[in-house]
C-alpha cells in the first residue's frame, strides 16, 4: 500500500490543499518510492511535517496515536458537498454514499498504514513515536478540550471499525451531532473581510460562564433563555436587545446563553458596527448551514451623524431578502432606543433643515422596534448589590458573612462608579488579590 496512491484516490475528500500535512507526506512518499531526492533531504522534509503534526497535536491536546487523531481531524473539518449535507439533514440513501464509502475505506487503510519500510530505509523512528505517543503531563488548554475529546473518541472508534460501512456510520453520526468544519470545533467567531467576501476566525478563549453565575436578574435570564430555546428549537422567536445600565451583566448573559445552548447547535458570530456592510456576506455563508447562528453586536449605539443603523435595519427586517430562520440578531446597549436623540428631534416643524422632525425621530426609533425581545438590565438597589457581593465572595472562597465585607464593598462602590455587578466583581477581585499576598 502506497500512501500517495491512497490520497490520490480520494474524491469527496480530495480537496485537502497542497499545503496540508497529508498531501505533503504523500509527495514525500512518492519521491521516496521513486528514488527521487537524497535521503537526508527526504528525512528533513519528513521532520518538517512531523513538527507540524506535533504543533497541531499540542494545540488541540491530541494524545496516544497522533497519526490517527490527525486523520480524524481531517475528516471532521473537511467541508465538502457530502459532509455539509450530512450536517444539515444527516446521511441519506443516494449514489454519493458510494463515493463517501470509497473515501472512508481509503482513510481506514491510512489508519493502518505501515511506516516500517520507510523508517528502516531512512534510519528514522518518528512515525513509530507518533503512533505510540505520550504527551508530557500538563493542564490542557481548556478552550480546546471539547475538540480534543471528540477527536480522540472518534479516532478510537474508527480504529476499532471493521470496514468502510462502520466508518461511514461513525463519521456521518458525528456530522449530524456536531457538524463539520470550523463551526463544529468552536462556538464563537469574529468576522474579517477577505477577497471580496468574509472569513470567520474562531474565538476559543471563551469564559465558561453560566446564567447561574449572574446573581439576580432572574426575570431577565428567564426571558433570554426562553427566547433562545425557541430559536434553537426552530420555533417562533424574536431578535433580542439587552439594554440598560453599564456593568449589569448584559454581555455576560449573552456569553452564558451561548454556553448553555452550544451543544444544541447554537453558534455566535460577533460583529462590530463598522462591519455592518459585511452582514450580507456573513448571512449568505451561514444560511444553509445546520447550525443556529446568533449574530452578536455588543455595546450597540449610534450618534446623530452615524447612518450605519439604516443598513442594520434592512438586514434585520425590511430588506428584499428575508432573514434566514437559522439567524437571530442579538445586541447589547446602554441605550434603549440605540440612536442618539436630541430635543430638536421632538419639534415637528422648523424653519431650516428637516421639515418634519417627528419623522426623523420615528426613523431613529424604528431600529429598536425591530428587536421584538427587549430585556432591561438596570442597576441593582443596595440590598441586591450586597447579595451580589456575598455571592461572588462565596464563589471566590471568601467568607460571605464577614461583617467587614459589606462595609468595605460600600466604600468601594462610592469610589468606583456606584452599585453594579461589575463593581461587585472588581471589589472581590481586589480583596482576593490582597489576601492571596498574605
Amino acid at each position: 500500500m502506497a500512501l500517495y496512491r491512497e490520497t490520490s484516490q480520494l474524491l469527496l475528500y480530495g480537496d485537502l490543499g497542497a499545503d496540508s500535512i497529508l498531501a505533503r507526506l504523500a509527495g514525500i512518499f512518492y519521491d521516496w518510492e521513486h528514488r527521487r531526492g537524497e535521503k537526508p533531504a527526504l528525512v528533513r522534509r519528513i521532520y518538517d511535517e512531523v513538527k507540524r503534526l506535533l504543533d497541531l497535536a499540542t494545540l488541540y491536546g491530541f494524545d496516544q496515536n497522533l497519526w490517527h487523531d490527525y486523520l480524524t481531524f481531517v475528516l471532521i473539518t473537511n467541508e465538502n458537498s457530502f459532509s455539509l449535507t450530512c450536517e444539515r439533514a444527516g446521511a441519506a440513501d443516494g449514489s454519493v454514499n458510494r463515493f463517501a464509502k470509497a473515501d472512508f475505506a481509503a482513510f481506514k487503510r491510512l489508519f493502518d498504514f505501515d511506516f516500517g519500510p520507510i523508517e528502516r530505509d531512512l534510519g528514522i523512528d518518528c512515525f513509530s513515536v507518533l503512533t505510540h505517543y505520550r504527551a508530557i503531563p500538563k493542564k490542557a488548554q481548556m478552550y480546546y478540550r471539547a475538540v480534543s475529546e471528540r477527536v480522540r473518541a472518534l479516532s478510537d472508534a474508527i480504529d476499532r471499525a471493521r470496514g468502510a460501512d462502520q466508518v461511514f456510520d461513525l463519521v456521518t453520526a458525528h456530522y449530524r451531532d456536531w457538524g463539520v468544519g470550523m463551526f463544529g470545533l468552536s462556538r464563537a467567531f469574529r468576522v474579517r473581510a477577505a477577497d471580496g467576501g468574509v472569513r470567520f476566525e474562531a474565538i476559543n478563549n471563551l469564559d465558561d460562564v453560566t446564567l447561574d453565575d449572574l446573581i439576580g436578574y432572574e426575570l431577565q435570564k428567564a426571558e433570554l433563555r426562553a427566547n433562545t430555546a425557541a430559536f434553537v428549537a426552530g420555533r417562533g422567536c424574536n431578535n433580542m436587545l439587552l439594554y440598560g445600565d453599564a456593568g449589569t451583566g448584559k454581555s455576560t448573559s449573552v456569553k452564558a446563553i451561548l454556553n448553555e445552548f452550544a451543544a444544541q447547535g447554537l453558534r455566535m458570530i460577533e460583529i462590530y458596527k463598522h462591519q455592518f456592510p459585511l452582514l450580507g456576506d456573513v448571512i449568505a455563508q451561514i444560511k444553509r448551514r445546520g447550525y443556529r447562528f446568533m449574530i452578536f453586536i455588543d455595546d450597540l449605539s449610534f450618534e446623530e451623524h452615524e447612518v450605519e443603523y439604516k443598513f442594520l435595519k434592512a438586514v434585520i427586517e425590511g430588506g428584499v431578502e428575508t432573514r434566514p430562520d437559522n439567524v437571530l440578531i442579538c445586541a447589547t446597549s446602554n441605550r434603549r432606543h440605540l440612536v442618539r436623540e436630541t430635543w430638536a428631534d421632538r419639534g415637528d416643524m422648523e424653519r431650516s433643515g428637516d421639515v418634519h422632525r417627528s419623522d426623523t425621530m420615528e426613523e431613529k426609533l424604528s431600529l429598536a422596534a425591530r428587536f421584538g425581545c427587549a430585556i432591561n438590565y438596570s442597576n441593582p438597589d443596595r440590598r441586591q448589590y450586597h447579595a451580589i457581593v456575598r455571592g461572588i465572595a462565596r464563589r471566590s472562597g471568601l467568607d460571605p458573612d464577614d461583617p467587614a465585607l459589606i462595609a468595605e464593598a460600600n466604600k468601594w462602590e462610592l469610589r468606583h462608579g456606584g452599585v453594579s455587578g461589575r463593581t461587585a466583581q472588581q471589589f472581590i477581585n481586589c480583596i482576593s488579590g490582597r489576601r492571596s499576598q498574605k
